[in-house]
């Protein structure tokens, strides 16, 4: 396996096959701290448990760390599918994503450093492997709205990742609404919408994803303001 650093691809603006273009994340060290002069947050559960990976890849206790490596897994996979899933639209390929993502940090985990929070840098290789992937099905001309264009079967196996409710109706309507959401979040501009899939999908803060697309947080703030009005109009509200 390659041993070069993982790094954010760099997406065209223009639009592939009819493709909305993402804004293209900053490539980063691993272990450059990404907000110098600033106290550092506390360090996560996964950061601290990436760090104890690493120490044990260095000694050469390779089944430790693999069985340790299953804790990073259960810790951060339910945040990951719910990224890879907006950025691919196919429940099937977003667990294909999130895999491959956890395969290359285990296979990189060498280069990680805690001034670098674990779960920016994971984000950041699970979002390249999905701009990846989305680049490979437009080379194949398999860009089209029937593949963007979430199946029910996909929503349903989303909307298990969210708590679950008791009423069914509630469920069907809750799926409604979310496939509404995803409809017009498509329509975005690309820096719009990689800042609200990661704020509102993803659960970071402005400052995180400040930290991974290089944007300062008052900017980030903008942009999600300007995403969030924009929602509103495009599903039926007051802007």
């Amino acid at each position: 396996m390659s041993r070069e650093r993982p790094t954010i691809a760099r997406e065209s603006g223009a639009r592939e096959s009819g493709a909305r273009g993402q804004a293209a994340l900053p490539v980063t060290s691993a272990g450059a701290d990404p907000t110098p002069g600033r106290r550092p947050a506390p360090i996560s559960e996964a950061s601290r448990v990436a760090t104890e990976i690493r120490g044990l890849v260095l000694h050469g206790d390779m089944d430790e760390a693999r069985e340790r490596f299953n804790t990073l897994v259960v810790l951060a996979q339910r945040r990951a599918l719910r990224i890879a899933y907006q950025y691919l639209r196919d429940a099937a390929d977003a667990g294909e994503a999130v895999h491959d993502a956890f395969v290359r940090v285990f296979a990189h985990i060498r280069s990680y450093r805690e001034a670098w929070p674990f779960e920016i840098w994971f984000t950041r290789i699970l979002i390249n492997g999905c701009l990846d992937r989305r680049k490979a099905r437009a080379r194949r001309g398999r860009w089209s709205a029937a593949s963007t264009d979430a199946t029910s079967a996909d929503e349903a196996r989303m909307s298990a990742l969210s708590p679950a409710s008791a009423n069914p109706e509630a469920q069907l309507l809750a799926r409604e609404r979310q496939a509404r959401l995803a409809a017009a979040v498509d329509r975005l501009d690309g820096r719009q919408r990689t800042v609200f899939t990661l704020c509102h999908y993803g659960g970071y803060t402005p400052r995180e994803v400040g930290s991974m697309t290089g944007l300062n947080e008052s900017t980030v703030r903008v942009h999600l303001f300007r995403a969030v009005r924009k929602l509103r109009g495009l599903l039926g509200g007051k802007p």
